[in-house]
Parts: C-alpha cells; structure tokens; sequence
C-alpha cells in the first residue's frame, strides 16, 4: 500500500489498532477503530504515547482520574474520524476494501457509498464477504498474492 501511496493519492482508512501501515510505510492513514499505541482517559479524553502495561486505575497525566484505558473503539462506540472517512469516500476514483468480512457497520457501508459518488469499488478477499455485491470487481485469493499483483496492476 506504500508503494501505491508514492504513485497515487491514496487515503488508507483502516479497522486494525496496530500501527503495520505506518510501519511499512502508509503516509496518511485513517485508524477508525483507534491505536493500541496510544492512551485515553475516560473522564477527560486526554490521549498520550500507551505505556507497555496499562490499568484502569492509572491517573490520566492531565486531569489525574483514574479512567485510563486503550484508545481503541469498543463494541457499541462511534469509529473515530468518520467525517474525513466520508470526505475520503465522497472524494474516492478508486475504493478497495481489502480483507474484510463485509459485516461490521459502518464500514461494511463503504462500498454503497463510495459507489454512489463514483468510485470504482473492488473487493481483494479470500472470499466473497457478506456484501459482495456492492463491488463492481471482486479478486478473491491470498492477501499475500492479491494485493501485490493488483497494485502493480495499478502502477502499470
């Protein structure tokens, strides 16, 4: 993704809370489901670098309460940065959802919508996800395959 990232203008919006992206490379990655590598506190939203071992019980280092937890969205929590996801999607040519079982909301909604506003939409999977259909173009196989032969694709 890097690599197509150096060619292209690409936004990379991903669910994984680790930094892989960064570390190989992205330059503008969307992380709407949080970071592991980074802290918030429950009382005053204050975020800081995660230390390695974190408790609840630890002062947030701003207000001091005891409301420490991973920054990273829980089940029944809003995604973080979804209005430069949609902006991303309203602005898309081109939107591959990449691994996905194409069940969790919203995401699983990215495709429809990036569709509506004119984007080409390909899913890269092992398999078909549960929303498919929302794709104009499937290629189904190994991640460790696809990707690769599909950005070259691309950068050809």
């Amino acid at each position: 993704m890097a690599k197509l990232a150096g060619a292209h203008d690409l936004t990379l919006i991903t669910q994984n809370v680790d930094d892989l992206h960064e570390r190989g490379g992205s330059p503008d990655v969307i992380h709407m489901h949080g970071e592991l590598n980074s802290a918030l506190c429950g009382a005053c939203d204050s975020r800081w670098q995660a230390p390695k071992l974190m408790h609840p019980e630890d002062p947030c280092p701003a207000c001091g309460a005891c409301a420490t937890r991973p920054d990273i969205v829980w089940f029944g929590e809003i995604p973080y940065h979804m209005e430069r996801v949609w902006q991303a999607l309203d602005e898309a040519e081109l939107f591959a959802a990449i691994g996905t079982s194409g069940n969790v909301y919203p995401a699983a909604g990215f495709a429809q919508h990036a569709a509506r506003a004119g984007a080409e939409c390909v899913e890269l999977n092992l398999e078909d996800s549960a929303n498919s259909r929302d794709f104009s173009r499937r290629i189904l196989g190994p991640a460790s395959r696809t990707v690769p032969e599909w950005v070259e694709s691309l950068l050809a």
